[in-house]
């Protein structure tokens, strides 16, 4: 099932008493605006500033709870993806600001979400021999290289600890590294893709999620986008 990958979408109905859609959305709104700006996650002072709401951590956990964000035992802000707060084995240089990548994915799709930022450097180090690894990745065309993509955890258990999972979609030297990786860790082999694999998968998948009004993707149509890019099979439950 792509379900698990694709999210709810709404908000939880125990929320619509105490903040509306229209307020959630502000607040969503203000969360991915203030990161893709700065590159970082704002905090609740902050919020309450750019939105005048008086129930900030409420609206966080139910924006949380639509998977939306991710939050930490504290109630911060711990990934609005492509967005992270914390260190996950990817920077991200634009032309005036330096975000965390998620992921792999989340990388590859920053210069594809942000309207300023056409081309950006992303950064990394392969996991298995921790070469230090750098590709101009641009919205026209994939980056050069024969470095894969290792995405270990299948999608209908990605939210189970969606940090765990976001940390082990990552960048190899090759599918040798990812073999040396696998078994110095002792962990099966999940999904391997090539860079221009991953660029198409990044490339739309985050589409209008800097825009007001923005959506999840139904499973069906999740489902569809995966087969677009020539993702199939078991893994992701296509």
């Amino acid at each position: 099932m792509v379900g698990s990958l694709s999210g709810r979408g709404g908000y939880p109905a125990e929320m619509m008493d105490r903040m509306d859609s229209g307020e959630l959305e502000e607040l969503r709104l203000a969360v991915y605006r203030s990161f893709a700006a700065t590159g970082r996650a704002p905090n609740v002072a902050e919020l309450e500033a750019q939105t005048g709401q008086g129930n900030v951590p409420g609206g966080l956990r139910a924006l949380a709870d639509a998977r939306h964000l991710v939050l930490g035992e504290a109630g911060d802000i711990v990934m609005a993806h492509p967005f992270s707060a914390v260190p996950l084995g990817f920077a991200v240089m634009g032309s005036r600001t330096l975000w965390w990548g998620g992921c792999a994915w989340d990388s590859f799709a920053m210069p594809h979400l942000l309207p300023d930022e056409p081309e950006v450097l992303v950064s990394t180090r392969c996991p298995g021999c921790h070469r230090p690894h750098a590709w101009n990745v641009r919205r026209d065309v994939p980056p050069a290289g024969e470095q894969v993509a290792h995405f270990l955890v299948p999608t209908t258990r990605m939210w189970d600890d969606v940090v765990f999972t976001c940390g082990h979609q990552r960048l190899f030297c090759s599918r040798a590294c990812v073999a040396d990786w696998l078994a110095a860790t002792g962990s099966q082999e999940g999904y391997v893709m090539d860079l221009e694999t991953l660029w198409r998968f990044a490339a739309h998948w985050y589409d209008g999620r800097l825009d007001r009004g923005y959506v999840r993707r139904e499973p069906a149509a999740a489902a569809d986008y995966l087969r677009g890019v020539g993702l199939t099979g078991p893994f992701w439950g296509v």
